[in-house]
């Protein structure tokens, strides 16, 4: 009897134990529940920033150099989140992120906008930029700002242009030198009518593949080249599985930072301020520091010593542009008159610079 009633008396204590702890559990949670810290982090905005660069390249130091000066010129109410090398979308598929609202912002090369907004075609013509000057002037122009408001048909913000640099080709079967060394090689290329025509006006073929997928379309020999900044080139190890480097400088790679609408337009006008601040910020940061970091990345090639480098000749550069003509005749068919006056006006400015 005694060892029944010690029973009961154990089993009575642990139910009022349970009892007693699962009031201050529900208490504590209903306590955490309406927290006011809590309400603080849950209003906090975040900006998810999604690219396909690696973290070293110029697009990838700007990125994180505008995450940092937004949280600082907010006080630490907007955090920039990025995400590069293509953690989140890939150049495929980032359009559609931002337009559905999965993402916030992303700075997808210009060649890869062209697909959805035609006049983005004129920023990839062959040979439109004679040097940075003029790179610098389309970006914050009237080209620019024509490009920036036609976004706008998307339902999207353009906000400004980020700079990395002239192109370049890499392949893995002889040294480029003339137009005829294109005969019936195989380029990756993005998504861009005029840099299909380009390759076409030398006889060569393309596949349109996402960046992230380059090296390894290159590695098993799918592709035979590529062409891309010394940046890009470096960052993503191409020097692994190509031969020869062709420093053509034949076309301009830069990027265009855009945010969603919705989302933008939902921002007050104090974080609106500060955001656009940081942006000026970096924008001209990477301005200043792109040539600097390709520079610095091509000694680091050089350094490595695995791929055959060659330079054009001023002869061999006037055999490309000569073999490129066509490409501003159908470009022009597609785009109008208009902004094409423009790029011919610019060169005309800065050709002998």
């Amino acid at each position: 009897m005694k060892a029944w009633s010690s029973t009961l008396l154990f089993l009575l204590a642990g139910l009022g134990t349970i009892i007693f702890f699962s009031l201050d559990l529900r208490e504590l949670a209903s306590s955490y529940e309406y927290d006011d810290e809590q309400q603080t982090l849950n209003s906090k905005i975040v900006i998810r920033f999604s690219h396909v660069a690696a973290e070293n390249s110029p697009k990838g130091r700007a990125a994180r150099r505008f995450a940092d000066l937004v949280h600082e010129r907010t006080n630490g109410k907007v955090s920039v989140e990025v995400y590069p090398n293509s953690i989140l979308y890939h150049d495929q598929n980032q359009w559609q992120a931002l337009k559905e609202g999965k993402v916030e912002m992303i700075a997808p090369t210009t060649s890869k906008v062209a697909q959805h907004i035609p006049s983005f075609q004129v920023l990839d013509l062959p040979y439109a930029f004679p040097n940075h000057e003029a790179v610098d002037e389309a970006y914050k122009g009237e080209i620019g700002q024509a490009l920036l408001e036609d976004l706008e048909k998307e339902h999207v913000k353009g906000l400004t242009f980020w700079h990395n640099g002239y192109k370049q080709i890499t392949n893995n079967k002889l040294p480029l030198g003339t137009p005829e060394d294109f005969y019936r090689l195989h380029f990756r290329t993005m998504p861009s009518p005029v840099l299909e025509s380009q390759f076409q006006a030398v006889h060569a073929s393309t596949s349109t593949l996402p960046f992230n997928k380059t090296y390894e379309n290159l590695e098993v020999e799918f592709i035979n080249g590529q062409e891309n900044t010394i940046s890009n080139i470096y960052t993503k190890k191409f020097y692994e599985v190509q031969d020869y480097l062709t420093l053509s400088n034949h076309g301009y790679l830069g990027y265009v930072v855009i945010v969603n609408e919705d989302f933008w337009d939902g921002l007050s006008p104090e974080i609106l301020d500060a955001i656009n601040q940081a942006l000026s910020e970096t924008t001209e940061w990477v301005r200043r520091h792109s040539i600097e970091i390709n520079d610095q990345h091509m000694r680091n090639l050089r350094r490595l010593n695995q791929m055959t480098i060659q330079t054009l000749s001023p002869i061999q550069r006037a055999e490309w542009k000569q073999a490129f003509k066509p490409v501003y005749k159908e470009t022009e068919e597609r785009i109008g008159e208009e902004l094409m006056d423009k790029i011919y006006k610019l060169q005309d400015k800065y050709q002998n610079h």
